[in-house]
Parts: structure tokens; sequence; C-alpha cells
């Protein structure tokens, strides 16, 4: 395989985990959750199972395809430094295991809505709140995990920025992505009451899915070889 595919490849596997990652984390509990209307939670979800139960499907995937992306990576940049690119490998796969570990709190919200006869000795109002916990949960698990979302950015950005056919503000959005995810946590677990501004989180945006596009279109292709026309 050329280095030319292997660039399209992993914008195109870039791309899945986007896509995959959106429906998941963001259009999903858009739609169904309000972490602060425990009825209207339960509600939106009992009306909307298939559409819950899609969010953890997809999510399964989007992590699989997250396990798969670092090692098309890593053969795209070994060159430029193999150190580096086995250090962006182990940070982004050591994720997966507590992230698909942590969908289970989602399937445990499926279980509660089941109605078999052990939670008949529940009534409504505390079968919404372990929902609600198990939601809150996820949540929970997703902040601990965004620590390995952040850090894989760090050496990854590394590796586009010196790779010569990426722009390099692609990789420096990486590498600032990576603080942003570190700040969002710290704040969170160290100053709760501290809202973060949203433009904190852009700069991992901007480089993941530019760099995830550039690939996918333009493949290895030197940067001065395209500005000389």
């Amino acid at each position: 395989m050329s280095n030319n595919t292997t660039a399209r490849l992993a914008g195109f596997v870039y791309l899945l985990l986007v896509i995959t990652g959106i429906y998941n984390l963001i259009y999903v509990p858009s739609q169904l959750i309000n972490m602060q209307d425990a009825v209207a939670t339960v509600e939106n979800i009992s009306n909307n199972e298939l559409l819950f139960r899609s969010g953890i499907v997809v999510g399964i995937l989007s992590y699989i395809i997250y396990l798969i992306l670092p090692f098309v990576l890593f053969k795209l940049f070994q060159e430029i430094n193999r150190d580096v690119a086995v250090m962006m490998v182990v940070l982004s796969v050591v994720s997966v295991p507590v992230s698909l570990f942590n969908m289970v709190n989602k399937v445990d919200v499926l279980t509660l809505l089941s109605h078999a006869s052990f939670l008949s000795q529940f009534d409504m109002q505390t079968i919404q709140a372990k929902m609600m916990m198990s939601l809150n949960s996820y949540n929970n698990g997703i902040a601990v995990v965004q620590i390995f979302w952040g850090l894989w950015l760090l050496p990854f950005g590394y590796l586009t920025f010196k790779s010569g056919y990426v722009p390099r503000i692609l990789g420096v959005c990486l590498m600032l992505g990576c603080f942003g995810y570190l700040t969002v946590f710290l704040t969170n677990m160290l100053f709760p009451k501290i809202t973060i501004p949203s433009v904190v989180s852009k700069p991992a945006s901007i480089g993941e899915i530019g760099t995830c596009l550039w690939l996918l279109i333009m493949g290895n292709k030197p940067i001065r070889t395209l500005e000389k026309g």
C-alpha cells in the first residue's frame, strides 16, 4: 500500500469516526436526554427506544473505529518519528476499553426500561432516579476518558506538523486541542462552578476535522508541491 493510499485510508477512517462520534455523543443525547428533567428524559427514551439503542450501537462502532485509526496513522507517520508515533497509538488505544465498558451504563438504562419482574418492587420515581444515575455515570466516564482523547492529540499534532503534507496550522490546532481537553477536565474536576468558554474546545475540532478531510482529499502530497501548482 502506497503512502498516498494510506493517507486517504486514514482520512476515510477518521471521517467515519467523526460521523459516528457526532451521532453518539451529540445528536442522540440532544434529542433524548435532559439531565435536569428526569421525567422528560425517561419519557423521551421510552418513546424513542430505537433511537437510544442506535446511539449505543453506533457508539460501540465508533470506539472500534477509534481502535483502528491510530494504527493506520502509525503506518503513515512512523517514518517521521517512530517513538512519537508509538506514543500516539498507545495514548489513543488505552482509552478504548474504558469507553466500551462505560457503554454498560447506557445498557443499564434499557434494563430499567424493560419492565422486568425483578423491577416490580421499585416505584416509577425510583426507576427514574436509577436511570438518571446510570446516565450521569456514563457522563462521568466520558469526562474521564476525555483525558486520553486529548493526550493522543499532542503526538498526533506533532507528527502532522512535521509531516510536510498536512498544513502546519492543523498540527498546531491538534496540539492546542490536547490542552483544551485537559483544561476542560481539570476545570470541571477542581472548579466545577466555573463556566468554560466554548472556544477552548475549538482547536481540537478544527484540527481533527481539518486533518481528516485533508488526508482524505489530498493524500500525502507535499505542501510545497501543491503550492508550486
